[in-house]
């Protein structure tokens, strides 16, 4: 690996990346808009220019060069001197920010970019106190340029970000710059809004306030907000995400850098997916049913009566009378949880693999890319976890079905006692799955919203959603990522985690690192889940 020197101090790089990228992942602080590293260089917004050590014409002797060089355009190389702290480069990042600001208005305190805009940083850090401005500011419209965002063109630093993504990442090329001079603006192609599958990293990608998401505009100040890291359960490809909540109210999610699965990039199905999270029809206490009478009994109790219950029906029925269905929207560690207990109980019992949901086909991006150009999948299957559960059972053994084997079985009447679990963002019990349920004279349910089996269940347990739980997912690649709690869940609810722990009789308080320990000895690909890095490359 090369190593270069910056402001005299030496650092190790990576063969072929810019000295801007070698400059950043040192930790050094280098102002600059244009450039991305997930987007081509165009090296036009100037704020990362530098001093590099070059050989004299005549004498060949190493000196500072005449002109100061782009950062961003230059790869590094082995000796390589270069330096960022002078009064020269100081000079040019002044120059250069009193240029942004010229017609930049004065909008901070209702801009939703404060408290993470670079603008406001590099201003403070590498501007004038004072502008020199005396004349008139140039005042461009706002522009509502698609569904889900707006465009303030007077905030803009013509970084063209935004532009580099959609003809380089999505492919779908609505944006462009138009007129010349100062009067270049953003814009899209007339009667081509900006409404692509992923548009909405444009947002994330711009530096300024320029772009705004629709969906998040004014509901909340972004320094009153709190991020956690977190997986998308949006479809098999397992995004790493960062979900920003406050006073448990998750208000967006946002990508996180992951170099093994989706780069800076997510979608816009998984971006405004989480509304669900909140919707008042969900399931918030259990149920249990005693002859006609409903009763809400304590969590305390919840394990001895579901214990009770089923140890119960195995003595009157027999273990092979027993069957246990494992959703894809469950954790690793939740699916082993429940698999781990229900064969406790009924050794001879019957586990499957709950419905896969699948939409559409696969889309890759750029549109129409394919092989090694392939730069963003969306998946068609809608499920985070399905190769999770898989190795779950395959580990747990014994008598193994799909959802359809299932299905039929019951319908026969093998099994007398089932435990379902759904927790599904979207309705999912069809005609023939609401009729199963009368096939049992015990069903456990656990589930996010009320459907058609709860009619014959006779306990009934909420779900909570991903952001309120813990534990790891296993993507489409066999990646096992794990994400962390973000919220509590609703008033009256317990984290299914939690209540699959003390149903399965271990002791203490469930964690997802504590379950993956145990999971560890009979499934060594648990031993450590892969996190996406804690200081992502730099991307702002």
């Amino acid at each position: 690996m090369p190593k270069i020197t910056i402001d005299n101090q030496e650092i190790e790089c990576c063969n072929g990346v810019p000295v801007l990228q070698a400059a950043l992942e040192a930790g050094r602080d280098i102002p600059h808009y244009c450039y991305h590293p997930g987007l081509s260089v165009v090296a036009s917004c100037r704020l990362c220019l530098m001093e590099m050590m070059m050989p004299n014409p005549k004498t060949q002797e190493l000196q500072w060069s005449p002109k100061l060089v782009p950062s961003c355009q230059t790869p590094v190389r082995d000796g390589m001197v270069v330096r960022f702290d002078s009064e020269r480069v100081r000079q040019s990042q002044a120059t250069c920010m009193e240029f942004f600001l010229l017609n930049h208005p004065l909008d901070c305190p209702v801009c939703d970019q404060a408290g993470e805009c670079h603008l406001q940083d590099y201003s403070f850090k590498f501007g004038k106190p004072e502008s020199r401005m005396v004349d008139q500011k140039l005042v461009n419209p706002k522009k509502d340029i698609g569904p889900n965002t707006l465009l303030y063109q007077d905030r803009c630093v013509m970084c063209t970000r935004c532009v580099r993504f959609t003809d380089e990442i999505s492919g779908t090329h609505e944006l462009c710059m138009v007129n010349r001079g100062s009067r270049t603006e953003i814009d899209v192609f007339p009667g081509r809004p900006l409404d692509n599958p992923l548009q909405g990293n444009v947002v994330d990608i711009c530096p300024v306030g320029s772009l705004l998401d629709k969906d998040f505009l004014f509901k909340r100040r972004v320094w009153e907000l709190k991020g956690t890291p977190s997986i998308c359960p949006g479809c098999a490809t397992g995004c790493a995400i960062r979900i920003d909540h406050a006073n448990d109210k998750v208000y967006r999610l946002k990508p996180r850098f992951n170099p093994k699965v989706n780069q800076w990039w997510m979608c816009d199905e998984g971006r405004f997916g989480f509304k669900y999270v909140h919707n008042k029809k969900r399931i918030r206490s259990p149920l249990v049913r005693r002859g006609y009478e409903t009763l809400t009994p304590s969590w305390e109790d919840i394990p001895e009566i579901v214990r009770f219950r089923l140890e119960e029906h195995v003595r009157e029925k027999g273990a092979a009378k027993v069957a246990a269905v494992l959703s894809p929207f469950m954790a690793c560690e939740e699916a082993w949880l429940l698999a781990r207990f229900v064969r406790e109980i009924a050794p001879q019992s019957v586990l499957a693999m709950g419905p896969v949901p699948m939409e559409g086909e696969d889309q890759f991006f750029p549109v129409g890319a394919k092989g090694d150009a392939v730069r963003f999948t969306i998946l068609k299957e809608k499920c985070p976890n399905r190769r999770g559960v898989e190795m779950v059972l395959h580990a747990a053994g014994g008598d193994i079905v799909t959802f359809e084997q299932f299905t039929e079985r019951s319908g026969k009447g093998d099994f007398s006692a089932a435990w379902i679990v759904g927790g599904y963002p979207k309705p999912w019990v069809d005609k023939n799955t609401a009729k199963m349920g009368a096939n049992f004279e015990l069903l456990v349910l656990q589930d996010l919203f009320v459907n058609e089996l709860m009619a014959g269940a006779a306990i009934v347990l909420p779900s909570c959603a991903w952001v309120e739980r813990e534990g790891s997912f296993v993507n489409a690649a066999g990646l096992i990522q794990s994400f962390e709690r973000a919220i509590d869940p609703p008033d009256t609810a317990r984290r299914d985690g939690q209540y699959l722990y003390e149903i399965a009789g271990l002791p203490g308080l469930y964690t997802g690192e504590r379950v993956r320990e145990r999971m560890a000895e009979a499934l060594p690909a648990f031993a450590k889940a892969y996190a996406a890095p804690e200081l992502p490359v730099h991307a702002h």
